[in-house]
């Protein structure tokens, strides 16, 4: 039976990460298991792809969650990358790593060496900034030899533009670096590109190294569970083309599975809360209660604007000429339609039930029409914005269950089950309305689709929040690091409370959900955990 040093499970944000690092030593033998596969296709690379993966199997996951009561009893999507880099394959490329006050409460809460001063030289040497002072990008907050390419995007809308200068005109400022000293305000956003083509964390950390000959990849291939041995892992269980096999571990198995796919390892291998284990038929090898609770999202609502303006992006016939040209300008010169991310703009600004002069909310912008009815393609013209609370404090859990002869889950958000997410958002959608009517945005006599001038007051905008809010796919929390009752993996060391030989490093460690986007900070959990394997803690 083939044994290895290192099982790495997940090939997303944190997972790349640790493979490059653990398998440097060429003395120490790295297995990474992926359930998806390879990250080559067009929809992957060219950045307007990605409306043309969400929901599909060859690259996503599409969770769905359980009926969520505050939000009209509604299933809500929960899109995850299934293909090598996980969802930093499958996302809109943002780069953000949050206030640096999301860290310094991390470390408040008891996560020992998790500080801002401790994190920010991790994401300096992850990343290679190639945007450089001229557009106000503070060079001690940022890395240029790291791996990790950031760059600006090759050619923003030009409503981008009239969106930033927008809000300036309401007071709030125009914004060069979201991972400066303060996220306040607009700008446009930094992006994991390069040369206009999507750098995913398994284009930056894994797909270099691949060739190592102690490094395996196995793609396609799902963890069923892990093999414990008194409370030790010593292998794992995976099925590959339907057929089921035991991989030996000799060292540490690592679960990099993502705040869905950790948490349901953990508790199909017996490690969870007892008491939900066993009502499903799991026997418990170790009753760890915090596994899959503390789970914490972004909620989203969205307003959408049609506009007979040929300036954003679109589809019609007086647009036809840009369409026709855009495949030539994008491979010319990465330029034109299909070198759009969708949410080129946005920013942070605060409510009038903002704390602690932090940001409670989130914007994402589009400078084309996007689909009151769902649709990947709408015919005509127009904008959209996305906005999201920031740091909700609805908690939600992933359940085991029981299918017949497989185990599955249940993610239940509960959003809007504190009812202040659901003011901060009811505001931050009367905040996103006055910049959409400010100049120069408002020469582009837009008319609103949602949530539609009919809905004015606070009560009808959140029943249409209820009707129609989602996510912007940021799930954290669900097998957190801390010291507490309910902490299931510990700070230093990132070792599963109770269990020999099992850490866990992804986005599910989180204690409490960051104040922006997930793929960034993912990394950095990647990185700091190697050196704590790497260190011997």
């Amino acid at each position: 039976m083939d044994s290895f040093d290192y099982i790495i499970s997940g090939a997303g944000a944190a997972g790349c990460v640790l493979a490059n690092r653990l398998s440097a030593n060429p003395k120490t033998r790295v297995l990474v298991i992926e359930a998806g596969g390879s990250d080559r296709d067009i929809r992957v690379k060219v950045p307007a792809g990605i409306l043309a993966m969400y929901g599909r199997k060859r690259f996503d996951y599409g969770y769905v969650g359980v009926p969520q009561p505050e939000l009209n009893n509604r299933r809500i999507p929960v899109n995850r990358g299934r293909m090598l880099g996980g969802s930093s394959s499958l996302n809109s490329m943002l780069y953000i790593r949050g206030a640096a006050a999301d860290y310094d409460e991390w470390a408040a809460l008891g996560c020992q060496g998790w500080g801002w001063d401790d994190v920010l030289p991790l994401f300096k040497d992850l990343e290679q900034n190639q945007i450089g002072q001229d557009v106000g990008q503070d060079p001690g907050l940022h890395g240029t030899k790291g791996e990790l390419i950031v760059a600006r995007p090759k050619d923003p809308n030009p409503v981008c533009e009239d969106y930033i200068r927008a809000g300036e005109s309401i007071g709030l400022p125009r914004n060069r670096d979201f991972n400066g000293k303060s996220q306040l305000g607009l700008g446009v956003y930094d992006v994991t590109q390069k040369n206009g083509i999507r750098f995913s964390a398994y284009n930056a950390y894994l797909e270099p190294v691949r060739g190592r000959p102690n490094l395996t990849i196995m793609t396609g291939t799902d963890l069923k569970r892990l093999i414990l041995t008194d409370r030790r892992v010593t292998g794992v269980e995976v099925v590959r083309g339907g057929v089921s096999q035991t991989i030996s571990c000799r060292g540490e198995v690592i679960l990099s599975t993502g705040a869905i796919g950790t948490p349901m390892a953990l508790m199909a291998s017996g490690i969870g809360p007892g008491a939900a284990l066993q009502g499903q038929g799991i026997a418990v090898a170790h009753d760890l209660p915090g596994v899959g609770q503390n789970l914490r999202d972004h909620v989203d609502g969205m307003i959408t604007v049609r506009s007979d303006s040929t300036r954003t992006l679109g589809f019609s016939l007086r647009n036809a000429a840009s369409l026709l040209a855009a495949p030539f300008r994008f491979a010319l010169g990465r330029k034109g339609m299909l070198s759009t991310n969708y949410v080129v703009a946005g920013g942070f600004a605060r409510t009038p039930l903002a704390e602690n002069d932090l940001p409670d909310v989130q914007f994402h912008f589009v400078p084309g029409y996007r689909s009151h009815r769902g649709r990947l393609v709408e015919w005509g013209h127009g904008f959209a914005v996305h906005t999201c609370v920031l740091r909700p404090r609805s908690v939600g859990e992933i359940r085991p269950l029981r299918q017949g002869d497989s185990l599955t889950h249940e993610i239940d958000h509960r959003f809007f089950s504190d009812p202040r997410d659901a003011r901060v958002l009811v505001e931050g959608i009367k905040l996103s309305r006055r910049i959409f009517a400010a100049q120069p945005m408002a020469s582009l006599q837009g008319r609103e689709i949602l949530p539609g001038p009919e809905v004015q007051s606070d009560d009808e905008i959140l029943s249409y929040l209820r009707a129609e809010a989602l996510t912007v796919y940021h799930p954290v929390g669900t097998a957190k690091m801390g010291t507490d009752a309910m902490a299931v993996v510990d700070p230093v060391s990132m070792r599963v409370h109770g269990i020999k030989g099992l850490r866990v490093a992804d986005a599910s460690v989180m204690p409490t959900l960051i104040g922006g986007n997930t793929n960034a900070p993912s990394q950095m959990i990647g990185e700091k955990a190697a050196r704590a394997i790497l260190a011997g803690a």
